[in-house]
């Protein structure tokens, strides 16, 4: 049985709308792609509403750590990866 996405840290109600929106439908689903490619297509579909926060957001659910509590070098990891470093 799938993980619930509202079971993850960082993932409420309109985060979920928006992930299934892009097809993403459960927790499975988010580890899959990750948190850097989600964002993507998350940023995609809703470029007004979606910062860079949200990458945060996911990487932290996928980590099971609320976002501003990431460790630095994840931080740092998914704004080099967005830049195309």
């Amino acid at each position: 049985m799938s993980t619930p996405l509202g079971s993850l840290k960082n993932i409420g109600p309109a985060t979920i709308r928006q992930l299934q929106e892009v097809g993403i439908a459960d927790a499975d689903a988010l580890r899959s792609l990750g948190a850097v490619a989600t964002y993507r297509r998350l940023k995609h579909a809703f470029p007004d509403q979606v910062t860079l926060t949200m990458a945060y957001a996911l990487e932290g659910a996928l980590l099971d750590c609320h976002w501003n509590r990431l460790p630095p070098e994840r931080r740092e990891y998914i704004r080099s990866t967005l830049r195309g470093a």
